[in-house]
């Protein structure tokens, strides 16, 4: 039987997982400041993407995401290991994503794919120590030009 903190932490974190989401289906770089710790290590690279700080992802992310007029990211299935103020989790995103290219022709694909994260209890409440995505499969991935690499975007 689930102790009521297990619970509420479960709950929590489900809702930290779908601030994630929202926060970058929206566009809103700022409220990953709300998912992260300060500290966290972000890695998108086995998908593609980039690795780094909070401070270099969300700077790189507008830069990334801006050849995509339309992207929803669908968490479900989270196996959860609690550990106390400590956590691991393993979650599965599917991602439909609408790429438009440079002449404007638009084209949808899917990602699936999990975030393997370290989460931790703060002040604030649950947050994001460490991301990772594992990559799972992708249909119909258009060719596409090389997203910049983290290290030529400015931090401000």
């Amino acid at each position: 039987m689930l102790s009521l903190q297990e619970i509420s932490d479960r709950l929590e974190i489900q809702d930290l997982l779908s601030r994630y989401s929202y926060a970058i289906d929206e566009r809103n770089w700022d409220a990953l400041d709300d998912v992260f710790t300060p500290d966290a290590v972000i890695d998108y690279s086995e998908t593609g993407g980039a690795k780094g700080s909070v401070a270099q992802i969300k700077a790189w992310l507008p830069v990334a995401m801006e050849r995509f007029p339309l992207f929803q990211h669908m968490v479900a299935t989270t196996k959860l290991e609690l550990e106390g103020d400590s956590a691991r989790s393993r979650t599965v995103l599917f991602n439909p994503m609408v790429y438009q290219a440079e002449d404007g022709k638009e084209q949808v694909f899917f990602i699936g794919l999990w975030y393997r994260d370290k989460l931790v209890r703060t002040e604030q409440g649950w947050r994001i120590a460490e991301r990772y995505e594992e990559m799972g499969y992708a249909h119909n991935v258009p060719d596409m030009p090389p997203i910049p690499p983290v290290e030529d975007v400015q931090v401000s």
